[in-house]
């Protein structure tokens, strides 16, 4: 993605009061959407609870192709589109502060509660192909760091959440077709000498959000003895847009994050911007528990009729193009 295409239009959001904004919104928001722990949001075992046979979608030894996952499906017999069809709504892990993903704008003339953005369409769009109403739906709001364990525990059917798809991953969750495409990429003050994921890194702290695979990145290449020397990368915090609260107050000198994010972060305050090119190439998927075959094909499903009836693109115009451009579409679908 060249830096041309990561310009971002500022739309209202700006600096350090709209950080204020957005936390306090996170605060507040965080008590409407709770994340239980154990049992199914219904009082349930969740979809994912016992009885279910447990399947493995990919190793970690033998993974070579992370994006791949089961053919899609229309199918709603199987056991965990059947437990959602009779419970009556889908439960899906969401971010809220992620600008034009899953966020809350308070700029905005619609209700104060509703969340915004293209995972939001997704997970509204997964929703009416199941359960035949966008509308029936209950969003849980959940950190970068808890979205696995979210999934695992049978807290929410799924998770929409800018999540990238990995080898790593894929041994703890089961993951749709890629959705996205997008890649690390380091986000720096406009005026500080950083130039991108290179030597300028040396001696700088770097924020990055726990259980993130840009931390993986870099935790990697500091072992390997890639990466810069004196490079601190113990900055680490559970929703990414802390981090850009951490570059505002000077505590960091630069954040790692996907390069989609990182585009919306620098639109929410014109003070910092994308630095160098992004620096790998990774693919948001929707992940489920691992053992929901029948859920996993039915999602595929709805992606392959989303990229296909307009739905992506529709979305993407109006969340994510003036940020990152014109799009070349989503990425096409791998099975195995």
């Amino acid at each position: 993605m060249s830096a041309r295409r990561t310009r971002i239009s500022l739309r209202g959001w700006g600096g350090v009061a709209a950080m204020a904004v957005a936390c306090a919104l996170t605060a507040v928001f965080a008590l409407l959407l709770p994340l239980t722990r154990g049992a199914g949001v219904d009082g349930s075992t969740g979809v994912g609870g016992p009885g279910l046979a447990t399947g493995v979608q990919a190793r970690v030894e033998t993974c070579t192709d992370p994006e791949r996952s089961l053919p899609a499906s229309g199918d709603e017999s199987g056991p965990a589109v059947s437990a959602i069809k009779k419970r009556g709504y889908l439960v899906v892990g969401v971010d809220q502060n992620s600008y034009h993903w899953g966020y809350r704008d308070p700029n905005s003339t619609k209700k104060s509660s509703e969340l915004e953005g293209f995972d939001i369409d997704l997970a509204h769009e997964i929703a009416r192909k199941i359960l035949g109403s966008g509308d029936a739906i209950r969003f849980r709001a959940i950190p970068t760091n808890e979205r696995i364990p979210a999934v695992q525990h049978g807290d929410v059917d799924m998770v929409v959440r800018t999540m990238t798809i990995s080898c790593l991953r894929l041994d703890q969750v089961a993951f749709s077709t890629a959705y996205f495409q997008t890649g690390q990429q380091v986000l720096a003050p406009k005026k500080s000498s950083i130039t991108g994921y290179d030597k300028s890194l040396a001696g700088k702290r770097i924020c990055t959000a726990a259980g993130s695979t840009a931390f993986e990145r870099l935790n990697d290449d500091r072992k390997a003895g890639t990466l810069p020397p004196g490079t601190d990368i113990s900055t680490t915090v559970p929703n990414q847009l802390d981090c850009l609260v951490r570059l505002q107050l000077g505590e960091v000198d630069a954040v790692v994050t996907d390069s989609a994010l990182a585009a919306g972060q620098a639109a929410q305050d014109p003070t910092v911007e994308l630095k160098g090119e992004p620096f790998t190439k990774e693919f948001y998927g929707v992940a489920m528990k691992r053992g929901t075959d029948d859920l996993v094909r039915r999602v595929n499903q709805v992606l392959e009729d989303f990229r296909k009836d307009g739905g992506w693109q529709s979305s993407y115009d109006k969340w994510l193009k003036d940020g990152l451009g014109a799009a070349s579409g989503p990425p096409a679908p791998k099975y195995k």
